[in-house]
Protein backbone atom coordinates (compact mmCIF):
# COMPACT_ATOMS: atom_id res chain seq x y z
CA UNK A 1 0.00 0.00 0.00
CA UNK A 2 2.58 2.53 1.15
CA UNK A 3 4.88 1.99 -1.83
CA UNK A 4 2.07 2.41 -4.36
CA UNK A 5 0.94 5.64 -2.66
CA UNK A 6 4.47 7.06 -2.73
CA UNK A 7 4.74 6.19 -6.43
CA UNK A 8 1.42 7.95 -7.06
CA UNK A 9 2.59 11.04 -5.13
CA UNK A 10 5.80 11.17 -7.19
CA UNK A 11 3.72 10.81 -10.36
CA UNK A 12 1.62 13.82 -9.30
CA UNK A 13 4.64 15.81 -8.15
CA UNK A 14 6.27 15.83 -11.61
CA UNK A 15 3.56 17.86 -13.43
CA UNK A 16 2.93 19.93 -10.29
CA UNK A 17 6.57 20.94 -10.03
CA UNK A 18 6.76 21.59 -13.78
CA UNK A 19 3.79 23.97 -13.68
CA UNK A 20 5.14 25.60 -10.51
CA UNK A 21 8.47 26.32 -12.21
CA UNK A 22 6.74 27.71 -15.32
CA UNK A 23 4.53 30.00 -13.25
CA UNK A 24 7.15 30.90 -10.65
CA UNK A 25 9.83 31.87 -13.15
CA UNK A 26 7.33 33.28 -15.67
CA UNK A 27 8.64 31.08 -18.48
CA UNK A 28 7.25 31.63 -21.97
CA UNK A 29 4.53 29.34 -23.30
CA UNK A 30 4.81 29.92 -27.01
CA UNK A 31 2.18 27.35 -27.97
CA UNK A 32 -0.34 29.28 -25.84
CA UNK A 33 1.10 32.66 -26.82
CA UNK A 34 1.48 33.64 -23.19
CA UNK A 35 3.83 33.24 -20.22
CA UNK A 36 3.74 31.39 -16.92
CA UNK A 37 2.44 34.28 -14.86
CA UNK A 38 -0.45 34.72 -17.32
CA UNK A 39 -1.17 31.02 -17.89
CA UNK A 40 -4.94 30.48 -17.98
CA UNK A 41 -6.56 28.37 -15.23
CA UNK A 42 -3.29 28.16 -13.28
CA UNK A 43 -5.06 28.64 -9.96
CA UNK A 44 -7.58 25.92 -10.80
CA UNK A 45 -4.77 23.57 -11.86
CA UNK A 46 -2.87 24.13 -8.62
CA UNK A 47 -6.05 23.65 -6.61
CA UNK A 48 -6.86 20.43 -8.44
CA UNK A 49 -3.41 18.90 -7.95
CA UNK A 50 -3.34 20.07 -4.34
CA UNK A 51 -6.70 18.53 -3.48
CA UNK A 52 -5.74 15.20 -5.05
CA UNK A 53 -2.41 15.15 -3.16
CA UNK A 54 -4.16 16.09 0.09
CA UNK A 55 -6.83 13.40 -0.35
CA UNK A 56 -4.23 10.72 -1.07
CA UNK A 57 -2.32 11.59 2.10
CA UNK A 58 -5.57 11.82 4.08
CA UNK A 59 -6.68 8.38 2.90
CA UNK A 60 -3.33 6.87 3.88
CA UNK A 61 -3.51 8.64 7.25
CA UNK A 62 -7.00 7.30 8.01
CA UNK A 63 -6.01 3.75 7.03
CA UNK A 64 -2.91 3.86 9.24
CA UNK A 65 -4.67 5.23 12.32
CA UNK A 66 -7.57 2.82 11.93
CA UNK A 67 -5.05 -0.03 11.62
CA UNK A 68 -3.14 0.72 14.83
CA UNK A 69 -6.41 1.41 16.62
CA UNK A 70 -7.65 -2.02 15.56
CA UNK A 71 -4.58 -3.97 16.73
CA UNK A 72 -4.42 -2.00 19.99
CA UNK A 73 -7.52 -3.90 21.15
CA UNK A 74 -5.42 -6.84 22.32
CA UNK A 75 -8.27 -8.81 23.93
CA UNK A 76 -10.05 -9.16 20.58
CA UNK A 77 -7.18 -11.23 19.16
CA UNK A 78 -6.04 -14.77 19.87
CA UNK A 79 -2.44 -13.58 19.51
CA UNK A 80 -1.20 -10.00 19.61
CA UNK A 81 2.36 -8.72 19.94
CA UNK A 82 4.36 -5.57 19.07
CA UNK A 83 6.37 -5.79 15.86
CA UNK A 84 10.02 -6.73 16.21
CA UNK A 85 12.63 -4.14 17.22
CA UNK A 86 14.28 -4.42 13.80
CA UNK A 87 10.99 -3.77 12.04
CA UNK A 88 10.13 -0.83 14.34
CA UNK A 89 13.50 0.84 13.71
CA UNK A 90 13.14 0.41 9.95
CA UNK A 91 9.60 1.82 9.99
CA UNK A 92 10.77 4.83 12.02
CA UNK A 93 13.67 5.43 9.59
CA UNK A 94 11.39 5.32 6.55
CA UNK A 95 8.91 7.67 8.20
CA UNK A 96 11.68 10.18 8.96
CA UNK A 97 12.81 10.03 5.32
CA UNK A 98 9.26 10.63 4.12
CA UNK A 99 8.90 13.56 6.52
CA UNK A 100 12.12 15.14 5.22
CA UNK A 101 11.20 14.67 1.55
CA UNK A 102 7.61 15.92 1.91
CA UNK A 103 8.68 18.94 3.93
CA UNK A 104 11.35 19.84 1.37
CA UNK A 105 8.85 19.46 -1.49
CA UNK A 106 6.24 21.59 0.28
CA UNK A 107 8.73 24.39 0.99
CA UNK A 108 10.21 24.22 -2.52
CA UNK A 109 6.80 24.48 -4.19
CA UNK A 110 5.78 27.51 -2.14
CA UNK A 111 9.15 29.26 -2.51
CA UNK A 112 9.18 28.84 -6.29
CA UNK A 113 5.59 30.02 -6.60
CA UNK A 114 3.30 31.06 -3.72
CA UNK A 115 0.39 30.25 -6.05
CA UNK A 116 1.24 26.58 -5.47
CA UNK A 117 0.10 26.86 -1.85
CA UNK A 118 -2.47 24.09 -2.15
CA UNK A 119 -0.05 21.38 -3.37
CA UNK A 120 2.38 22.59 -0.69
CA UNK A 121 -0.31 22.11 1.97
CA UNK A 122 -1.04 18.63 0.61
CA UNK A 123 2.58 17.54 1.05
CA UNK A 124 2.99 19.39 4.35
CA UNK A 125 -0.05 17.57 5.73
CA UNK A 126 1.58 14.26 4.80
CA UNK A 127 4.80 15.28 6.56
CA UNK A 128 3.01 16.37 9.75
CA UNK A 129 0.89 13.23 9.83
CA UNK A 130 4.00 11.05 9.41
CA UNK A 131 5.66 12.94 12.25
CA UNK A 132 2.77 12.37 14.67
CA UNK A 133 2.39 8.76 13.53
CA UNK A 134 6.10 8.07 14.10
CA UNK A 135 6.12 9.63 17.58
CA UNK A 136 2.93 7.89 18.72
CA UNK A 137 3.93 4.56 17.22
CA UNK A 138 7.33 4.45 18.89
CA UNK A 139 6.45 6.03 22.24
CA UNK A 140 3.31 3.93 22.81
CA UNK A 141 4.54 0.75 21.09
CA UNK A 142 1.52 0.93 18.78
CA UNK A 143 2.97 -0.98 15.84
CA UNK A 144 1.62 -4.50 16.34
CA UNK A 145 0.65 -7.79 14.72
CA UNK A 146 -2.73 -9.26 15.63
CA UNK A 147 -4.07 -12.72 14.82
CA UNK A 148 -7.79 -13.50 15.15
CA UNK A 149 -9.92 -16.41 13.98
CA UNK A 150 -10.81 -14.50 10.81
CA UNK A 151 -7.73 -12.52 9.78
CA UNK A 152 -4.11 -11.58 10.33
CA UNK A 153 -3.52 -7.85 10.79
CA UNK A 154 -0.16 -6.08 10.61
CA UNK A 155 -0.27 -2.36 11.44
CA UNK A 156 2.80 -0.13 11.32
CA UNK A 157 3.91 2.09 8.43
CA UNK A 158 1.74 -0.13 6.26
CA UNK A 159 -1.52 -1.84 7.14
CA UNK A 160 -1.86 -5.41 5.89
CA UNK A 161 -5.03 -7.40 6.48
CA UNK A 162 -4.97 -11.04 5.40
CA UNK A 163 -8.37 -12.71 5.69
CA UNK A 164 -8.70 -16.49 6.02
CA UNK A 165 -11.89 -16.70 3.98
CA UNK A 166 -11.11 -18.32 0.62
CA UNK A 167 -7.61 -19.29 1.74
CA UNK A 168 -6.13 -22.44 0.20
CA UNK A 169 -2.43 -22.50 1.11
CA UNK A 170 -0.02 -20.95 3.63
CA UNK A 171 3.70 -21.28 2.94
CA UNK A 172 6.98 -19.53 3.60
CA UNK A 173 9.70 -18.49 1.18
CA UNK A 174 12.79 -16.70 2.47
CA UNK A 175 11.58 -13.76 4.62
CA UNK A 176 7.90 -13.80 3.66
CA UNK A 177 4.84 -15.91 4.41
CA UNK A 178 2.53 -16.33 1.42
CA UNK A 179 -1.22 -16.71 1.54
CA UNK A 180 -2.68 -18.29 -1.60
CA UNK A 181 -6.40 -17.83 -2.21
CA UNK A 182 -8.92 -19.11 -4.70
CA UNK A 183 -8.85 -17.62 -8.22
CA UNK A 184 -5.04 -17.32 -8.08
CA UNK A 185 -4.83 -14.42 -5.61
CA UNK A 186 -1.63 -14.39 -3.56
CA UNK A 187 -0.74 -12.07 -0.67
CA UNK A 188 2.20 -12.01 1.69
CA UNK A 189 3.66 -10.40 4.77
CA UNK A 190 7.27 -10.19 6.04
CA UNK A 191 8.23 -12.57 8.83
CA UNK A 192 10.55 -9.96 10.37
CA UNK A 193 7.38 -8.23 11.66
CA UNK A 194 7.30 -10.89 14.35
CA UNK A 195 9.83 -11.04 17.15
CA UNK A 196 11.99 -14.12 16.72
CA UNK A 197 11.23 -15.49 20.18
CA UNK A 198 7.48 -15.40 19.41
CA UNK A 199 7.52 -16.92 15.93
CA UNK A 200 7.03 -20.54 16.97
CA UNK A 201 4.00 -19.60 19.07
CA UNK A 202 2.64 -17.44 16.25
CA UNK A 203 2.92 -20.25 13.67
CA UNK A 204 1.13 -22.72 15.94
CA UNK A 205 -1.75 -20.35 16.64
CA UNK A 206 -1.95 -19.43 12.96
CA UNK A 207 -2.18 -23.11 11.98
CA UNK A 208 -4.90 -23.64 14.59
CA UNK A 209 -7.10 -21.14 12.71
CA UNK A 210 -6.87 -23.14 9.48
CA UNK A 211 -9.28 -25.85 8.36
CA UNK A 212 -6.90 -28.73 7.45
CA UNK A 213 -9.42 -30.07 4.91
CA UNK A 214 -9.43 -26.78 2.97
CA UNK A 215 -6.08 -25.13 3.67
CA UNK A 216 -2.62 -26.59 3.14
CA UNK A 217 -0.35 -25.33 5.90
CA UNK A 218 3.38 -25.80 5.31
CA UNK A 219 4.98 -27.30 8.41
CA UNK A 220 8.37 -25.98 7.36
CA UNK A 221 7.39 -22.78 9.19
CA UNK A 222 6.71 -24.46 12.53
Amino acid sequence: MNRSINVLLIFLLIPTMLITIIVGFDLPLTFLKTSGSEMPYREEIFLGFGLVIFMINLRRSIRRWVGISMVSKVKKFKWNQPVSTTRRKRVFTYLILEIAVMTFVAVALYVVSPQAWMPAIGFLFGALDNCVFALVGVSKNSYRVGLSSKALVIADREVIVLYFNGLRKVSQQQQSIYFDYIKGLQMDFPTDCIQEEHRSEFYKILEAQMDPERVFFSHKMV
